[in-house]
């Protein structure tokens, strides 16, 4: 894994509702908490084993339609290479690694 793949800071901010990631390139990533959960790639939100994999991931964070808002409860690494959330609706079983979330990360020019 090459150091721009490796976080050189997560942060958390409930009050305004985003992660942020700042990777080892300098790249500066706010994901907002409930357009990530709709991205969860566990295998209980993508509908089963046959929607796993790179080509089922969305092309465009910003552009999911959340069912509601989301807060993250508590958030846990994963070993060296990924994130585990809690969510506020008990869902705890969705993966982010470093590599799924800089592929998900938010255009500046987006939304």
């Amino acid at each position: 894994m090459t150091n721009a793949l490796k976080p050189r800071s997560v942060t958390l901010n409930k009050t305004e509702g985003f992660l942020e990631i700042i990777w080892g390139d300098d790249q500066l990533c706010r994901y907002p908490l409930s357009e990530l959960r709709e991205a969860c790639p566990c295998v209980e939100c993508r509908g089963g084993h046959q929607y796993m994999g790179r080509q089922y991931d969305p092309d465009d964070i910003l552009m999911l339609t959340p069912k509601r808002t989301y807060t993250i409860q508590n958030i846990e690494l994963v070993g060296n290479y990924a994130l585990l959330p809690t969510w506020d609706d008990g869902h705890h079983t969705g993966i982010y690694t470093w590599e799924y979330l800089r592929r998900l990360c938010p255009t500046a020019d987006a939304k």
